[in-house]
C-alpha cells in the first residue's frame, strides 16, 4: 500500500474503467435532465388550468436553477490538473490560484442557487401557509437545485478519474 494515500483501504480497481467514466457522464446527464424536469413540471402545472390558487411560478423561481446551471458549467469547465498546476507548468503564473478561485465561484453559485431555492420555498410558499399542490412549487425548485448539484459532482468527479489510458507527461 503506497504511503501518500489519505485513506487506509485502497481504491478499488474497478473505478479505473473507462466504462465506469462513461457511465458517470451519463448518470450526471440523467440527474441534471431529472432536476429541470421537476421544474418544467412545477411550473407548467403553475400556470395550468388544474392550478387552484393563484399562486404562479415567476421569474424569482427561475433565479436559483440559474445560478445552479450556472455554477455547474463554471465547475466543470475547470480540469482538475489546474488545480495543482505548478507556476511554469502552463502560460503564465499563478494558474492553480486561479483555477481554484475560479472553482469556489462555480460552488458558490451553486450554493447560492441551492440556498436561494429554499429561501423561496420558505418565503413565498411555507410562510403564507399554502396547501400541498401550490407548496409543491417551492419543493420541485428545491429538489430541482439539489439534482443539478448532485449532477456537477457526479459528472467533475467521474471526467477527472485517473486510469491507465491517460498520458502522464511529468518529467
Amino acid at each position: 500500500m503506497s504511503s501518500h494515500r489519505l485513506f487506509r483501504f485502497p481504491k478499488p480497481e474497478w473505478l479505473n474503467s473507462p466504462n465506469v467514466r462513461t457511465a458517470g457522464v451519463y448518470l450526471a446527464g440523467a440527474l441534471f435532465s431529472l432536476g429541470f424536469f421537476f421544474f418544467i413540471d412545477a411550473s407548467a402545472y403553475s400556470h395550468s388550468s388544474k392550478n387552484g390558487s393563484t399562486v404562479h411560478i415567476r421569474f424569482v423561481d427561475w433565479i436559483p436553477g440559474i445560478c445552479s446551471a450556472l455554477g455547474m458549467l463554471v465547475i466543470n469547465s475547470i480540469e482538475k490538473t489546474r488545480l495543482s498546476a505548478d507556476s511554469y507548468s502552463y502560460s503564465g503564473t499563478g494558474v492553480a490560484w486561479k483555477a481554484r478561485l475560479v472553482l469556489f465561484l462555480g460552488f458558490a453559485l451553486m450554493a447560492g442557487g441551492l440556498a436561494g431555492s429554499v429561501a423561496v420555498l420558505v418565503l413565498k410558499y411555507v410562510v403564507p401557509e399554502y396547501p400541498f399542490p401550490t407548496l409543491y412549487f417551492g419543493i420541485a425548485n428545491v429538489i430541482a437545485n439539489s439534482l443539478i448539484m448532485l449532477s456537477s459532482v457526479v459528472l467533475w468527479v467521474s471526467q477527472n478519474m485517473e486510469d491507465d489510458y491517460t498520458y502522464n507527461l511529468a518529467l
